[in-house]
């Protein structure tokens, strides 16, 4: 199924980064998910992108009443491509559903309340779990760095399966 937009919801301005990014290279017009159910007609096939909380896509449910989702795209601290297994699970996304992680960041000053304080206790857990880790792997290293010092992962690399399934999909060399 040929999507027709990019429907999204961000919290700290990643997810939208990333609609933005796929939105200008596949030509198609991405919308806020409050936006595109004014605008985007009910049924429509669409590529959702969520932020990922406790491996959750947030507005997903949503969309998915509103919308026929063509591919899902959570987005998170973890690295692009892992928790697919996680994301699928708590989503209830079967084997059939496209479905892409990609590393966004952290901005601790857009966070408030409930969510700034429990990224921040998972941060200091995690930050000195990895801290004491002799091996670190660098995608660890990489989550570390972020924990300590926020930071914006989002790429157009990160991107670049979801953009193999739409060219897939479409037809269309991009």
């Amino acid at each position: 199924m040929e999507p027709k937009a990019i429907v999204y919801t961000s919290n700290t301005g990643f997810t939208a980064q990333y609609a933005a990014l796929l939105a200008k290279k596949t030509g198609l017009h991405a919308y806020a998910l409050n936006e595109a159910l004014e605008k985007v007609p009910e049924g429509s096939a669409v590529i959702y992108m969520g932020w990922i909380m406790a491996g959750k896509i947030q507005g997903f449910i949503t969309a998915a009443k509103h919308y026929q989702v063509a591919a899902v795209c959570g987005v998170g601290m973890n690295p692009t491509g892992s928790q697919l297994t996680t994301v699928r699970q708590v989503n209830s996304l079967g084997a059939d559903m496209p479905v892409f992680t990609l590393q966004g960041g952290l901005n601790m000053d857009k966070l408030h309340g409930f969510k700034k304080l429990i990224l921040k206790s998972i941060g200091g857990t995690m930050g000195r779990q990895l801290m004491a880790k002799q091996d670190r792997t660098p995608e660890e290293d990489a989550i570390l760095d972020m924990f300590r010092n926020g930071g914006d992962r989002v790429s157009m690399q990160n991107l670049k399966d979801v953009i193999a399934w739409y060219e897939q999909e479409t037809g269309k060399k991009l």
